[in-house]
């Protein structure tokens, strides 16, 4: 084999464009295709030890493993955002996740389902800080660019008593008008769907993906009355379940792109800790009461009981119960879903958009994000 060849081989494992598919494609397929004789083979090899440098120079990552961490770093940052506003009203505050004061009355109405919620709400927030700030430190060592999304912090949120009142107005997300998808509820139940085959599933709570409902109290007024404060409780208890099944399958799904190995270490290493965060969150949510707000008519139903019950609800029914995968031809097998690869980072932010999480946002916050979810929905293992 010949020193460009050996090149083009290394180059065609290791270098991959950021967003389109000008670099490498447009290079091989126009310049190669002239021949050595045309650009020169001197001049080729040393544009190939070029690019193969740049590949290089991030420690070895290909531009597809760091657009992946990057877009995930993206994920784990917004998701800390939100976490943190529920750490503040209803979960522990101490040195390992400071900032906020606590609302009482929050707390007691999120310990409805279960007496350890605050302690719960603590350490997933404490997970996703250290998630960002791990895969922005891991890029920067590598020579690659982290991700920074401090210039979007404007939203407002709530300005109940509890909340750190330094952030009023320095939110990524918003959790005060939420469209809570709880299709994941019955997903996670069927032994015959699977997303990944375009299969759709009934909504638990069909008011939540209905309207915009607070999964925090906005002020004060929103402690009374009792059944009001306990709806919006219910409504964190389904949607901490939404965040982190969303976690869960965007991990194994963007592994099957990643050629690093270190990279890959990583993305495999994370990934199941939303996969426990969301099993805990998963029957947490099965204790939400039964109710219905009088503010704004949202009911929370009796899910074992008609017409609801039987396994598509059945509120224990916390382990995924086994369903088809790659081919209805092969026996069901207990999976996460979706794991799906293609589009993966897009569908992830389009989930996170439709849930209401980003409703104040600017249009540079939504272009940045899609291009993050683009560059890493480009990436390809072993190129």
């Amino acid at each position: 084999m010949t020193k460009v060849e050996t090149l083009e081989n290394n180059l065609e494992e290791r270098v991959k464009p950021l967003k389109s598919f000008l670099s490498r494609r447009s290079f091989l397929g126009k310049s190669l295709a002239v021949g050595a004789g045309t650009m020169g083979a001197g001049l080729l090899a040393k544009t190939l030890t070029a690019q193969v440098s740049d590949a290089n120079s991030r420690g070895g990552l290909t531009r597809g493993d760091a657009d992946i961490l990057r877009f995930l770093a993206a994920a784990e940052l917004i998701e800390a955002d939100l976490w943190l506003q529920y750490n503040e009203l209803g979960g522990i505050q101490d040195p390992e996740v400071p900032g906020g004061t606590g609302s009482p009355a929050y707390t007691a109405a999120l310990q409805v389902l279960d007496g350890d919620m605050n302690q719960y709400i603590h350490d997933n927030t404490d997970d996703e800080n250290t998630h960002a700030a791990f895969l922005n430190a891991y890029l920067e060592s590598k020579g690659a660019e982290p991700v920074n999304l401090d210039q979007f912090r404007t939203l407002m949120g709530s300005t109940a008593t509890g909340v750190n009142p330094d952030l009023i107005g320095r939110r990524l997300t918003n959790l005060t008008q939420l469209t809570v998808d709880t299709s994941w509820w019955t997903r996670y139940r069927s032994d015959n769907k699977n997303p990944d085959f375009g299969d759709t599933f009934p909504q638990a709570i069909a008011g939540l993906a209905a309207g915009q409902f607070p999964a925090i109290p906005r002020t004060d007024a929103d402690l009374t009355p009792p059944d009001h404060l306990q709806a919006i409780a219910n409504t964190a208890g389904f949607h901490f379940g939404f965040i982190e099944q969303g976690g869960t399958s965007l991990y194994p799904s963007l592994a099957q792109r990643v050629t690093h190995d270190e990279a890959l270490r990583i993305v495999l290493s994370i990934g199941p800790t939303e996969a426990m965060h969301f099993q805990t969150w998963h029957d947490k949510a099965g204790n939400a009461p039964p109710l219905t707000d009088p503010t704004n008519g949202l009911v929370f139903p009796d899910l074992n009981s008609p017409p609801f019950g039987g396994e598509q609800f059945q509120t224990n029914l916390i382990m995924p119960e086994p369903t088809i995968f790659l081919s209805r031809t092969f026996p069901i097998v207990s999976i996460i879903r979706p794991t799906e690869t293609d589009g993966a980072a897009m569908a992830a932010v389009n989930a996170l958009t439709a849930d209401g999480l980003f409703i104040g946002q600017t249009p540079e916050f939504f272009a940045l994000l899609t291009e993050l979810a683009e560059a890493a929905d480009h990436a390809r293992h072993g190129r």
